[in-house]
């Protein structure tokens, strides 16, 4: 059948042509026995849910290459699978032999036909998939519940069309009763053709942005003498940004001594049961040239002359606030969620918490779908807690008295089918022994799985809580308590260590507000600032899960809260190993950091693609995609636009980083926005243009390709928000200030042409 009409076959009328014109490539179909009258095809993505869907289904079975047989006469059904994508986006050279070299002349590549193209390693089983796909009735699409699983099967349906309708099964269990129930309830394929369309976009976004850029920066690097590619993508790269950020800012560290002010007060009133207490002093608007941006006191002259204004001074309670204060359980875990808990308690990577999961959801069935990125569950699933927890009790025995205490008349809020889409939180299943012998992973993967889902089941969580506010003269401070009332929920917590038995804290006197104090004594204790930790498996999947903490606008972070962050669920370990395998990470210990060829590839990068707003954003636009609210082609035209903004440069200029004498010359960065700058003819002769132009319109001279403003070295972060520190030159001499002025108006002092990483006042 005809490629061109396989979108209404597919019932996809709706889908943009540009989203969905593949040529179909013709195969040779393998031999397929001779099916029943009437065939119902289900099509799953990947062997172990086929498997688990042939054995739902009834008997008898018959096995062959590639598929399953299951059932006579009207029952009758065929199982194949995928494996994985079976199709890969074509590479450039298909779409023109020119594409095959590298050269910047071609840039930007913008196809004007998206095509597919089949993966070797997989051709038969698309072989085995053609044949049963011309020959059915009924197709059932058995993808997983995520983007990427409805794209992979929808792909190969489109490549080889069929007039059959096609329907959809989520499945998320694949104990027997699980996927029965999913079988017995068949939705119409339509119903998910925007989350295909939100995958198909995010494909091409990839191919476009990842391809282009990577073949730009590479070609820029071999100018400069530069071996092997330099390899950028929308989510990679911004990754890999937060990890150069975080090793520069550690290496240009200088430690500041700040100081912290405690005074001992007690109640004025003469009662035997009133103790002293001790507050710590809160910084006020007043002393604000004295902080840092985290509120620390830098001035000790100013710290003493505090401390001894205070001391044999009277006070007055001005805030006092006493509760029990009790706290639900968590909610059960997502997929980011598991790998971060499981990275700071067992030090797993993300890759090996992943693959752990994946093994006890396929081999051993003890677990629902592990990509999940939801941490809510259908209210349906509340009627089979007690299959579960009886389950759980035989699987790990160590969990069997939490199983017997659990209250299972007791229902969170984590049962809410609004916040439940595709899929939903990992849980344990009701089966109740595992395929074979656990290893240690999968055991500790698996407890701690059950244990937030106990936690459901088990009473909140009761602390108690007291604040007192002191004022004396001008200067406030505050005492607080906190302890553990009630342990509840928490009894199930892995601790990462035993806590170290200290003394019991003395409680703080019970005053009411308007109460006077008397200042018995007070302190001053020097410290010094630490820079931030190295990244782990464990904090950069947080970074990524948690992506609006990096990200300095405050309406773009507003927004970013709402999102899932930089990649998904299912991609976030699988960046990270790439960003190993392509030699810009490297471990130390249990540490990440970068290694050179990433922080020289970081520094010459624009913010906009270094930083992770932007991709940040783009994953927001294909959630829009996925719910109906965004248009695909206007995503694609828009990151076309932004690709071409990249690659703004004068047309079969030769490489200007090479003086005509043959020696080599770095050309400088720009002085707004610090990306890479290139020659250009203008009216009054040539001159450096920023790269970045239109976007930035920075511009220099061509006699300061070394210029004194320190911008031809490489990038220097600010270390109050990280933007390129630009050398400026003001009345008593050079000094460096932050390239995000006025936005940040942090200076440093100059020393030889290099920033004195300490921070002068800034104005």
């Amino acid at each position: 059948m005809a490629a061109t009409n396989t979108l209404s076959l597919l019932h996809i009328k709706d889908t943009p042509e540009s989203l969905d014109s593949i040529k179909p490539k013709r195969h040779i179909p393998i031999p397929i026995p001779k099916p029943p009258d009437l065939m119902h095809l289900y099509i799953a993505e990947k062997p172990s849910l086929g498997r688990a869907i042939a054995a739902a289904l009834p008997g008898p079975h018959q096995k062959g290459q590639g598929w399953i047989r299951c059932g006579n006469g009207e029952n009758a059904a065929t199982v194949s699978w995928c494996i994985g994508h079976l199709l890969e986006p074509a590479e450039p050279a298909r779409y023109n032999p020119a594409w095959k070299k590298w050269r910047q002349d071609d840039l930007p590549m913008f196809p004007e036909k998206w095509e597919l193209m089949p993966k070797d390693s997989v051709r038969q089983q698309l072989n085995v998939l053609e044949s049963l796909i011309r020959q059915a009735d009924t197709i059932i699409h058995a993808g997983d519940p995520d983007r990427e699983g409805q794209l992979l099967v929808d792909e190969v349906i489109r490549y080889f069309g069929t007039s059959a309708p096609v329907h959809r099964i989520l499945i998320n269990d694949l104990t027997p009763a699980a996927v029965a129930r999913a079988i017995q309830s068949p939705r119409d394929n339509r119903d998910f053709r925007r989350l295909s369309h939100s995958a198909l976009a995010r494909q091409r976004a990839d191919w476009l942005y990842g391809i282009n850029l990577t073949r730009f920066y590479t070609l820029s690097y071999q100018q400069q003498g530069e071996q092997g590619v330099y390899s950028v993508g929308r989510v990679q790269t911004p990754v890999l940004g937060l990890v150069v950020e975080r090793d520069n800012t550690i290496e240009n560290f200088q430690p500041r001594p700040y100081y912290r002010i405690e005074a001992r007060f007690k109640a004025q009133e003469e009662e035997a049961d009133q103790q002293s207490f001790t507050a710590r002093w809160q910084p006020s608007e007043q002393f604000q040239d004295y902080l840092d941006d985290e509120n620390r006191l830098l001035s000790r002259e100013m710290a003493t002359q505090i401390a001894e204004s205070v001391q044999s001074r009277p006070g007055t309670v001005t805030e006092s606030r006493f509760r029990d204060r009790p706290e639900a359980p968590p909610l059960p875990f997502s997929l980011s969620a598991l790998q971060i808990e499981a990275g700071r308690l067992f030090r797993m990577g993300a890759k090996d918490v992943l693959d752990t999961a994946q093994n006890l959801y396929e081999r051993h069935q003890l677990i629902t779908y592990p990509r999940s990125d939801c941490r809510y569950l259908p209210e349906g699933h509340y009627d089979q807690r007690e299959q579960i927890v009886r389950a759980i009790g035989r699987v790990a025995p160590n969990l069997e008295k939490a199983c017997q205490d659990a209250d299972l008349t007791r229902k969170t809020a984590v049962w809410n089918d609004k916040q439940v889409d595709a899929h939903h939180a990992i849980i344990p299943t009701n089966r109740p022994s595992a395929n074979g012998k656990l290893s240690t992973a999968e055991e500790k993967i698996y407890g701690l799985i059950s244990r937030y889902y106990l936690m459901q089941f088990a009473a909140d969580a009761i602390h108690r809580e007291g604040k007192l506010t002191v004022r004396v003269a001008e200067h406030q401070f505050r005492a607080t308590e906190t302890a553990i009332l009630a342990p509840g929920w928490k009894a199930l917590e892995l601790k990462l260590r035993e806590a170290r038995k200290e003394p019991e804290k003395t409680p703080l006197p019970r005053l009411e507000k308007g109460e006077p104090v008397f200042c018995e004594d007070s302190s001053l204790t020097e410290r010094k600032t630490q820079p931030p930790q190295h990244f782990t498996d464990a904090t950069l999947l947080s970074a990524m899960t948690n992506i609006a903490r990096f990200v300095t606008d405050t309406e773009l972070r507003k927004t970013l809260r709402e999102t899932d962050g930089l990649g998904t669920e299912a991609t976030r370990a699988a960046i990270i190993e790439t960003l190993f395998k392509r030699d810009y990470l490297y471990r130390d210990s249990r540490q990440i950091r970068a290694t050179d060829k990433a922080k020289a590839l970081i520094g010459s990068l624009p913010e906009s693609v270094s930083k992770p707003d932007r991709t940040a954003v783009w994953e927001a636009n294909l959630e829009s995609i996925r719910r109906g609210e965004g248009d695909p082609r206007a995503f694609l035209e828009k990151l076309k636009e932004e690709v071409r903004s990249f690659m703004q440069r004068p047309q079969g200029q030769p490489n200007q980083g090479t003086k005509q004498s043959g020696t080599a010359s770095p050309e400088p960065h720009c002085p707004k926005c610090r990306a890479p700058m290139l020659e250009r003819d203008g009216k009054f002769g040539r001159f450096y243009a920023c790269t970045r132009y239109p976007d930035c319109r920075g511009t220099r001279p061509l006699e300061e390709a070394n210029p004194q403003d320190g911008t031809s070295q490489m990038p220097v972060p600010c270390p109050h928000c990280f933007s390129p520190l630009v050398r400026r030159k003001g009345k008593k001499g050079w000094f460096w200030g932050c390239s995000n002025f006025p936005g940040c108006r942090q200076t440093l002092d100059d020393d030889n042409g290099k920033p004195v990483i300490h921070l002068r006042k800034s104005t």
